[in-house]
């Protein structure tokens, strides 16, 4: 079956459980999958009934595509991603992505745990992604037979710069800090060691997680407007310290549970007028 088969049988299954066009789609990553919680005449969806779809396998990573109103915004979260480490190529990394494309989501918002390497950031801190370096050694476009312009994917804005200033003002209006940076994507699934470390912050990385950049080249082939919040769940190796765990990367995560989710209810029942 070829790729535009399989991305087709499952839209068509998407299509009878999911009401048409969800305003925003939003990706939750590691230990931030409780703001699922908050939707309102939610329709839950388990991964593992979706054909051809690639099933999480890590702690924190529900499995669950759940629809719903968040103020009376229609949206569409997904509880739980999958990683190039868990064997998945790029390409069905970001299948899911395609499929909110599929649907007809315009507007997506991306979320992981990083650790951070910008020595000013600390544990808690959430971070507005600017920009990012692709350390997978990997793309989603790799193999593609699709015309030169949408192959040729141009990443000049990937995150959306109306949607990044829109979000800053929007932090200050809840005396929320937000922090600024690039995010470097490494392929995991071992945390960068210490020398490894010092090198990305000689890139320009400001932050390091081991997803989410698959995702949003595929979505901004597809023409959707990204927005991307990281939540600095540990200070990278070599930084603090101390030893790194993915149950801290969840701790932590969880310790800014009511924060996180009050900046994104303000983003989500506004982004749509942005």
């Amino acid at each position: 079956m070829s790729d535009h088969q399989l991305l087709a049988e499952s839209l068509d299954y998407l299509k009878q459980k999911i009401p048409p066009k969800p305003a925003v789609a939003i990706i939750l990553g590691s230990g931030l999958g409780a703001l699922a919680d908050e939707l309102q005449q939610p329709t839950i969806i388990s991964c593992n009934d979706i054909p051809n779809y690639p099933v999480s396998t890590v702690p924190g990573h529900a499995g669950v595509w759940v629809s719903g109103k968040l103020e009376g915004v229609s949206v569409l979260a997904m509880r739980g991603r999958v990683h190039t480490y868990e064997g998945y190529s790029a390409s069905q990394v970001a299948f899911p992505v395609r499929l909110m494309a599929g649907l007809g989501i315009s507007r997506l918002i991306v979320t992981n745990a990083a650790g951070g390497v910008n020595k000013t950031f600390q544990p808690g801190d959430l971070m507005l992604i600017t920009d990012h370096i692709n350390f997978m050694f990997d793309n989603p476009l790799i193999g593609e037979t699709a015309p030169a312009d949408q192959r040729f994917v141009d990443l000049h804005g990937a995150y959306d710069p109306k949607y990044i200033e829109q979000t800053k003002r929007t932090a200050k209006t809840l005396n929320t800090q937000l922090k600024e940076g690039v995010l470097l994507t490494a392929r995991g699934p071992a945390y960068e060691t210490a020398a490894e470390v010092n090198m990305t912050r000689f890139l320009g990385a400001d932050a390091v997680t081991m997803s989410t950049v698959p995702e949003v080249i595929i979505a901004r082939q597809l023409k959707m407007r990204v927005l991307g919040i990281s939540c600095i769940t540990n200070m990278a190796t070599g930084i603090s310290g101390q030893k790194l765990s993915h149950a801290e990367v969840q701790q932590t995560a969880d310790s800014i549970k009511t924060r996180f989710i009050a900046l994104m209810k303000k983003i989500l029942t506004s982004i749509p007028n942005w």
